[in-house]
């Protein structure tokens, strides 16, 4: 399926490009282009950004990604610092041990310094939902470790629901804005996203402690396929259906109601997957037929830290709008 970028990634990638070429001088009359980017964007693993969208925008320390450590057993492993995926595919698979934890406040401390030291003037830093994680509390203790000044921002999401926010950061510090209108502009962003989704079975979520509502399905897990929310920062149950055929289906009408809700050109949508990459893409293009007004769905796998908990089988579909220019 042929891969339509949206409006907002092309127009920061060629911002970004003018930021990076060497100053000019420019007409009295004339107001220059940022020439300097005052706010830096730090984020977690969680946020499930494109590798080739982090690869941009890290360079210059712009952004960056801590990642959240996956037990598997006994072993701890980094997300993007190991090739994790068939390691916990084979645990999820085989009902071994999988367990998540917070990143260290070091870690946190380190990013911060980092920005710092490249000329920043501010820190936002965006993270997974405080109710499924205490990453936010750890990013807190960092900053009152630091001088330079940082927003942290509870994203109360997840996923690309999270990296649409992170995204929407990116836009508006590339535009030269400082911290406070980062910070609005993500927030913004996130609270008009909408993470739906569809696991094959409630185990992985029920030892992780991460169902909340959605322990009320549990007496009919046998019987029934959930479909999923995050809403209010927690993981939600929407409907129960009957077979995996048509709890994809009605995930594809829930959906397609929430683009069509959305204003016409804006909607954007992501589906994430763990072990089941062809099913993900035949939703993936589905979707873009219900939807011809959204860009295509960028399809990608679920983090680990994320996938340790969904389980394998998990399809999810985050349904946001576009990041677009500032200022």
């Amino acid at each position: 399926m042929p891969e339509r970028e949206p409006p907002a990634w092309i127009w920061l990638k060629e911002r970004v490009a003018r930021l990076r070429q060497p100053a000019t001088p420019v007409p009295a009359a004339e107001e220059p282009l940022a020439a300097v980017v005052r706010t830096a964007v730090v984020t977690d693993s969680a946020a499930a950004l494109p590798a080739d969208w982090v690869s941009a925008f890290t360079a210059d320390g712009r952004l960056a990604v801590v990642p959240m450590p996956v037990m598997v057993g006994n072993e701890i492993y980094g997300e993007g610092e190991d090739d994790i995926t068939q390691t916990l595919s084979l645990a999820l698979a085989s009902g071994a041990s999988v367990r998540t934890s917070r990143p260290s406040p070091g870690q946190f401390e380190q990013a911060y310094l980092a920005a710092q030291r490249r000329g920043f003037e501010a820190v936002v830093s965006i993270h997974i939902s405080s109710e499924l994680s205490g990453t936010a509390d750890a990013a807190r203790l960092a900053a009152a470790r630091v001088s330079i000044p940082v927003e942290i921002v509870d994203s109360r999401t997840v996923g690309m629901a999270q990296g649409m926010g992170v995204q929407s950061a990116v836009v508006a510090a590339a535009d030269g804005q400082g911290a406070a209108e980062v910070r609005g502009f993500a927030e913004q962003r996130m609270e008009r996203t909408k993470v739906y989704f569809y696991v094959p079975s409630l185990e992985q979520l029920r030892r992780g402690g991460r169902i909340g509502a959605a322990a009320s399905l549990l007496g009919t897990v046998l019987a029934i396929k959930p479909i999923l929310a995050v809403d209010g920062g927690k993981i939600v149950p929407l409907e129960k259906v009957r077979s995996a055929v048509r709890a994809i289906a009605r995930l594809e009408e829930i959906v397609a109601a929430d683009v069509a809700s959305r204003p016409a050109g804006q909607q954007r949508l992501a589906v994430h997957h763990f072990g089941n990459q062809i099913e993900a893409e035949a939703l993936a293009a589905r979707l873009n037929e219900t939807c011809p007004d959204c860009p295509a769905p960028q399809i990608s796998a679920l983090p680990a830290v994320l996938a340790a908990h969904a389980g394998l089988g998990v399809l999810a579909v985050i349904v946001g709008e576009s990041s677009t220019p500032v200022g």
